[in-house]
């Protein structure tokens, strides 16, 4: 059976979107997975054991975008079974111009007119996760409602040493961000203990170059930058070869949920039913329940910042102890 599925833009919604790729493997024995996505996502993605092709969607750098889908979609051919876990229009004409039978999207004002399966689906009160899960099942009678955990197949790195992994970015904006002074009080604390590696995309270089001067402030010296130097599968491979990782809701903290990695996650201004470590035994989020938050903004839209500013280094460190790892 041929599937192709257009995953998310995002590394982390890839990674969540994971579990409902493990499923309908599960439940067609046969298939081959086509995936199109982002650079980011086909990166995370394409190394799954049952992936025939992965092609990089650039159709938003064409002249004419609408041409460009269907040329692509034309390219790729027909299948049994077409998903997107986007809610664009372009996916979904992606998905009827090849020509598919069977195709499935989230419902939306285009998906109900163009594609056969447009389920509504609630967004508001169960994981990312879960509601992946629940679009890839749509035509599927037997399933027993189960959502594996997210699944990556890059080989984790083996380092010498226990390792501490840092992630003080977040791709959405600022307001997810704890501050770099704090994470360094939190792997300065335990630096004895494990060796820090600091990750982060190319545009996260800044706020990693200020963890690290606070590092060295601290007389920190066993860590490494890696910030802007790996590629999506060396930062899966880092993380997944971490013994604790310190993170903002971000995509790493969904690789590292991936490989059950013992996680604290900072979490702020977002939806956090929504984008907690999936299915994570040893993930903990740490977050304060103020009544502006979650407010889902980029940046703090009353200046204050205190969803973030209000969770100590002291808070975090607990934290650490109270995983028992």
């Amino acid at each position: 059976m041929k599937i192709l599925v257009v995953v998310p833009n995002w590394l982390g919604d890839t990674v969540m979107a994971s579990s409902a790729i493990e499923l309908l493997a599960s439940y067609y024995p046969d298939v081959k997975f086509t995936f199109v996505g982002s650079y980011v996502s086909i990166e995370a993605i394409k190394h799954h054991p049952l992936c025939e092709k992965a092609v990089v969607d650039e159709t938003k750098k064409a002249k004419s975008r609408l041409l460009a889908t269907y040329k692509l979609a034309k390219e790729l051919g027909k299948f049994d079974l077409a998903i997107t876990f986007r809610t664009q229009i372009h996916s979904s004409l992606l998905l009827k111009f090849t020509g598919t039978t069977l195709c499935i999207a989230k419902h939306s004002w285009h998906s109900r007119f163009l594609l056969s399966f447009t389920p509504k689906i609630d967004k508001y009160s169960q994981h990312l996760a879960r509601q992946y899960a629940e679009l890839a099942m749509v035509n599927v009678d037997n399933w027993d409602r189960y959502t594996p955990p997210s699944k990556l197949y890059i080989n984790a790195i083996k380092f010498k040493k226990q390792t501490l992994g840092i992630n003080g970015g977040a791709a959405f904006g600022s307001a997810k961000q704890w501050y770099p002074d704090r994470f360094a009080k939190v792997a300065a604390n335990y630096c004895d203990k494990y060796d820090i590696i600091i990750l982060g995309a190319p545009n996260e270089m800044e706020i990693a170059n200020k963890i690290e001067k606070e590092l060295i402030s601290l007389g920190v010296k066993n860590y490494i930058n890696l910030a802007g130097k790996t590629s999506v599968k060396e930062l899966c491979a880092n993380i997944a070869g971490c013994s604790l990782m310190l993170t903002n809701d971000s995509g790493p903290m969904h690789i590292a949920a991936a490989y059950q990695v013992p996680t604290i996650a900072i979490i702020g201004p977002t939806e956090y039913k929504q984008t907690y470590p999936w299915k994570n035994p040893k993930g903990k989020i740490i977050r304060h329940d103020l009544e502006c938050s979650p407010c889902v903004k980029r940046e703090c839209p009353l200046k204050h910042h205190d969803c973030m500013k209000g969770i100590t280094s002291q808070e975090v460190i607990q934290a650490v102890k109270d995983l028992d790892i």
